[in-house]
């Protein structure tokens, strides 16, 4: 997966409580398991019409926006079906990280799975940067996320420190998901499948 080091980007807000991830991507586009080609697909019902036209005011649909790799978003974020295509939708698009109070578990972890920074702050900050977002898009370009130092850089200059276990900041920072941790053992695993090959030979045909 992509590596997570130091972002700098526009930050849509998003104030809305309990964003499920069949509101994220619809189940229609779960019909596939490629990781691309689904940000046509997110927040599907609130981006587009029963005609298929864009609904301007929906955040990223507003030309300040239309290229955000920061979401702020509000309360338990991400609740709903377990479905990795929430996180894929969200990275297809360009989101690359996405701050909120409280964030569902499975969603979560999804995320880190896939290179998506999730970021709990306290509701204070969440709404100060919202509405800092929501007032001057413009400066928006000036939000800054470093994972190695854990702080964002509002706006206004001011640092925000923020905690995340030790091994999800390694695994993002250094681009492991589940398959690449597995095969930092590779000659591990290709010795003891050559010592076990003589004795179980039947497990290999």
């Amino acid at each position: 997966m992509q590596t997570f080091t130091t972002l700098t980007g526009t930050a849509a807000p998003l104030p809305r409580i309990n964003v499920d991830t069949d509101q994220i991507i619809p189940k229609q586009f779960l019909k596939t398991i490629a990781r691309t080609g689904l940000a046509k697909g997110l927040f599907f019902d609130l981006r587009w019409d029963e005609k298929g036209k864009e609904i301007a005011d929906f955040v990223l649909n507003k030309p300040a926006y239309r290229k955000a790799s920061i979401l702020i978003a509000d309360e338990n974020f991400g609740c709903g079906s377990s479905r990795e295509h929430a996180p894929w939708a969200l990275l297809d698009f360009g989101i690359r990280c996405v701050i909120a109070p409280s964030f569902a578990d499975i969603f979560y972890n999804n995320c880190l799975k896939n290179g998506l920074l999730p970021l709990r702050l306290p509701k204070a900050e969440v709404e100060k940067l919202m509405q800092e977002s929501t007032e001057n898009p413009s400066a928006n370009a000036k939000v800054t996320v470093d994972l190695e130092r854990q702080r964002i850089t509002a706006a206004d200059g001011r640092t925000i420190a923020f905690d995340i276990d030790s091994f999800a900041k390694k695994c993002l920072m250094e681009g492991l998901d589940d398959i690449g941790l597995t095969l930092q053992k590779d000659s591990k695993i290709a010795a003891f499948e050559a010592a076990q090959k003589p004795r179980q030979p039947w497990l290999y045909r």
